[in-house]
């Protein structure tokens, strides 16, 4: 046993003891109770110092063995709950690498149920232990990272103290937890309210959680922190609008936080009664650097602010250096301006600009990269923090980029926060990334992609083919809410080699790597960076029109797919190709599209792969001439087909719009309500609701405009609610998409209702089941058992189809398939009195009911894909279109409704992405016109500050004056 130093702790416990110290699962534990279980655990622990591997949770035992840790002098290492798998290989990687005597954990094969256990791996420990180190933390919360840094009591207890001065923390205060505890920025919040005699709400739910917000309010908690990801959840959802009186502060690290929203926090705050403190930090430097002060939050946005009480900030020039900061790892930010240029800057350099260097008692000790690090005394003095910063003239500290963002590619150095500003001034919202050989742009939509490819090599001064762009869904983040540029990168790497870019060889798919394959095809084609093995197409928000190329690719992969594949995980998938796939099945990922190219679409690149005359390619399994197409896709695609047949008087088969009904709740229950956080599902059927509706009231709109053949009401999609005299007419035409818009919205508020929410997800056949019986009641009441004239179109009557569709997505048994059909049938017969309509609709369901897939020609495909796309703006165009045929040349008016109705999608499409690129344009200019009035009002409250005095906190300068003393506790 190696030996080691004798057990030197420190304790973080400040509090009185009747006063609260934990609100755990809603009881209320104080600071006696707190430190009687911290000595206990500290007992159990022992007296020879080992290094503790905890498993981090914001729960009571995660909290009290840290605190013991610390208490007794043992080494902390926190690693995230066991989770995905992901977390599982980290912190394997963790133990086999840096060996932990104690691993603190969760124990969920207990036969009583998950409990707290202490493993102990040996009676000592095989590790020789710095006196003074006390935490060995990742950087950013990440158990990726290629080192450890080694924090001392000190550290901890000085930052601490430095932060409840600032945030003038007392006993009154209690916080929720927000944020990961192994993430350096939630165990400050930890650290600074205990020391401070503060309490803590300890709870897991995010701020998206409607729970969370009824334990902020009963246990009436005083602040939160949040990263930049967590004010954009906030905002979008409704936070404005918030009852919480108790609310004093909000604090924000992690990344930059655009200052148009402190701006608009700090304005809320003040108006609310609340302070917004903007904070700036590294893992390195324990937590916190540097703040904003509040009364600065609107005038000074953008710039980190001043020291902490305690720390010194300076600008060293750069030297030259094309590697840029050596001081840090740059996982490692947790502060307000890292890796973000601040506002007004072309240039990318100003005048003073250098790299920022933090001094203070909370530096680091150095980093771990082995156990034998363990043992070294201080290793840094100072912490080059890698961020090129700025001193504004009235004093405060302001990043401008980042040193180790700058990048060579072609020879030529090329900092990726630059490109990114100078594309966003032109509309361009992206983000900049590289492989060492290329320069990679990302954008959310493909021309916004094609002008960013554009404009990035005209800025940079690159040739094009150097320039690569990639469309993502959304940017993705970090657990801890920061920009994942890793996540880009590997994205890229999917992207190339699904289509082919990278040159992959050919050769059947590898059943073992199957679930990493589909995990790169739902990555690339829903634009998902962050996808994972266990993300399926619908937790990743796929919808009914992404899963045609999907469906293609993962057929192509793994040969037929089982019905339920959209809430299937790629590791399922995978599992599901390795007992099924027949002999042969399924080409190799890399070979599928290689003829297609890089702008080929998803489904057009479905038909392509290996050709016979490559090299390399002989012996390979040639393509059959058909392929599969879900069920979904084919009766859209026919359905809008039978409609403006119908319509135009080439043939006569009536039901076709009530059978896209059906299709339309099968697919809404299957993507819009697929089994993902509440929040989530609420906002997915307000984004449906929002994409029916828009184009159909601009289209309707503009028609009633040019021809006055429509009544507003029709164009608002509320032709419901008018007096009607039952008789057909054409202010009915759009009822179709009036049922629906409508539908969607009442479940959006229906789902919004927790209890209701969580009712559905106990029991979704059910559920689904008592939906079409009170869809069908109301149907008998309101059209007896024939539904006659505008019955047959009215919204509360036609519901039933809706319902239908989505009881048939939820039919995940034989008997219960059975059970639907027989309710198909007859539900169906007798709505009409017109048998051959009914027997549309019937077969219809019945094909959603029993047949998964359609195999049909590869070159009717595309055409299949595309109609059933299309299908919406066909059916909001074609009535202006057929009629001057419908006597002389039927079938010409039915090619034409197709025809313009395709464009009209297409145009559509075009014009929303423009749109968005003029309104940030728009707002890129309002920020450059604000520039000179913010440049006038910082001046004016650098002379109030100048001349407001300073209001000393007597328990903030006690804690400061403590900050040095480390309680010997020992054994």
């Amino acid at each position: 046993m190696p030996l080691t130093a004798p057990a030197v702790g420190v304790s973080m416990l400040g509090g009185r003891a009747g006063d609260p110290a934990l609100v755990a699962q809603g009881r209320v534990v104080d600071y006696a109770e707190l430190r009687d279980r911290v000595a206990r655990r500290r007992d159990e622990l022992g007296t020879t110092r080992r290094l503790v591997m905890t498993e981090a949770g914001n729960a009571l035992e995660p909290v009290v063995t840290y605190l013991a840790a610390l208490e007794g002098g043992h080494p902390v290492l926190f690693v995230p709950p066991e989770g995905d798998d992901t977390a599982r290989r980290n912190r394997a990687a963790l133990v086999e690498r840096f060996d932990p005597d104690v691993i603190a954990r969760t124990d969920a094969h207990d036969a009583d149920g998950p409990r707290w256990t202490l493993d102990e791996r040996r009676a000592g420990t095989r590790h020789e232990l710095h006196p003074e180190l006390a935490l060995l933390a990742s950087t950013s919360g990440s158990t990726g990272s290629p080192k450890l840094v080694r924090l001392s009591a000190d550290n901890l207890r000085s930052n601490a103290a430095a932060i409840a001065e600032y945030l003038r923390l007392s006993p009154a205060d209690r916080a929720a937890t927000t944020l990961p505890l192994q993430y350096c920025y939630g165990l400050s919040v930890v650290n600074s309210h205990l020391l401070s005699g503060a309490s803590l709400l300890l709870t897991e739910r995010s701020v998206t959680d409607e729970d969370f917000w009824q334990e902020a309010s009963e246990h009436r908690i005083t602040s939160f922190a949040g990263v930049p990801y967590t004010f954009e959840l906030l905002e979008a959802g409704g936070f404005g609008d918030r009852e919480l009186p108790s609310l004093r502060y909000l604090t924000q690290a992690g990344g930059r936080l655009a200052p148009e929203a402190v701006r608009r926090i700090a304005a809320l705050g003040e108006r609310r009664g609340f302070e917004l403190y903007v904070m700036y930090g590294q893992t390195e430097a324990t937590a916190r650097m540097a703040y904003l002060p509040p009364e600065l939050a609107a005038t000074a946005a953008g710039a980190i602010g001043r020291p902490i009480p305690g720390g010194r900030l300076r600008i060293d020039p750069l030297g030259g250096a094309d590697d840029g900061s050596d001081g840090s790892d740059p996982a490692s930010h947790d502060g307000a301006g890292a890796g973000a240029p601040a506002e007004g800057s072309r240039t990318g350099m100003v005048d003073g600009t250098g790299e920022l260097v933090y001094e203070g008692p909370n530096v680091m000790l150095g980093y771990a990269e082995a156990p034998a690090d363990f043992a070294l005394g201080r290793t840094v003095h100072e912490l080059r923090t890698g961020d090129l910063a700025r001193r504004r003239d009235d004093g405060l500290f302001e990043i401008v980029g980042r040193a180790n963002r700058f990048a060579k590619v072609f020879g030529l150095r090329i900092d990726l926060d630059r490109v990114e500003r100078l594309l966003a001034e032109e509309g361009v919202t992206a983000r900049a990334a590289t492989d060492d050989e290329r320069l990679l742009v990302f954008a959310t939509s493909e021309r916004a992609v094609a002008r960013a490819r554009e404009r990035a090599a005209t800025l940079t001064g690159l040739p094009p083919h150097v320039v690569a762009g990639y469309a993502v869904a959304e940017f993705p983040r970090t657990s801890s809410g920061k920009p994942d540029t890793a996540a880009l990168v590997r994205f890229a790497a999917d992207h190339d080699r699904l289509l082919g870019e990278a040159g992959g060889s050919g050769g059947p798919g590898d059943v073992d790597d199957a679930p990493e394959q589909v995990r790169r095809v739902f990555a690339t084609l829903l634009g998902r960076p962050e996808a994972g093995l266990d993300d399926s197409f619908a937790g990743l928000g796929g919808d009914s029109l992404s899963y045609i190329e999907v469906s293609l690719r993962l057929e192509e992969l793994l040969g037929a797919l089982p019905r339920e594949w959209p809430r299937l995980t790629a590791r399922e998938l995978g599992a599901h190709a390795g007992r099924h796939r027949a002999p042969g099945a399924g080409a190799a990922l890399d070979g599928v599209a290689d003829a297609a190219g890089p702008g080929a679409s998803p489904v057009a690149s479905a038909e392509t792969g290996p050709r016979a005359s490559d090299p390399g390619t002989a012996g390979r399994r040639r393509r059959p001439w058909t392929a599969r197409l879900e069920t979904p896709a084919v009766l859209r695609a026919a359905a809008i087909v039978l409609i403006v047949g119908t319509h135009a008087d080439l043939f006569m088969m009536k039901g076709g719009a009530h059978l896209l009904l059906a299709v339309a709740g099968y697919n809404l229950a299957r993507f819009q309500l697929a089994a993902v956080p509440g929040a989530t599902r609420v906002r997915r059927l307000a984004r449906s609701a929002v994409q029916l509706a828009v184009p159909a009231v601009l289209w309707i709109g503009a028609v009633a405009l040019v021809t006055g053949q429509y009544r507003p009401a029709t164009a608002l999609l509320v032709n419901n609610l008018m007096p009607s005299d039952g008789r057909w007419n054409e202010q009915w035409q759009f009822w179709f998409l009036e049922a629906a818009v409508w539908t969607i919205v009442g479940l959006a508020l229906l789902f919004s209702v927790r209890a209701i929410d969580r009712l559905e997800r106990r029991a979704p056949f059910g559920f689904a089941l008592a939906a079409l019986a009170l869809a069908l009641a109301a149907r008998f009441a309101i059209a007896g058992p024939h539904a006659e004239h505008v019955e047959r179109y009215s919204a509360p009557v036609v519901i039933w189809l809706l319902a239908l569709g989505w009881l048939v997505a939820r039919a995940d048994t034989t008997a219960r398939r059975l059970l639907v059909s027989a309710v198909a049938i007859v539900s169906s017969f007798g709505f009409f009195g017109e048998p051959g309509r009914e027997a549309i609709v019937a077969a219809g369901v019945l094909a959603l009911v029993w047949v998964p897939a359609v195999r049909l020609p590869r070159l009717v495909v595309p055409v299949v894909a595309t109609l059933a796309g299309a299908s919406m703006f066909v059916y909001l165009t074609h009535w202006q279109v057929y009629p001057p045929f419908e006597a002389s040349a039927p079938w010409l008016g039915t090619l034409l409704s197709f025809a313009v109705g395709v464009l009209a999608w297409r145009a559509y499409l075009l014009a929303s992405g423009r749109l968005s690129r003029m309104t940030a344009r728009a707002r890129g200019a309002l920020a450059s016109r604000a520039t000179a009035k913010r440049a006038r009002l910082v001046r004016s409250a650098e002379a109030t500050e100048r001349t407001r005095p300073r209001q000393p906190c007597p328990r903030a300068e006690a804690l400061a004056q403590s900050t040095g003393a480390v309680a010997a506790i020992g054994g």
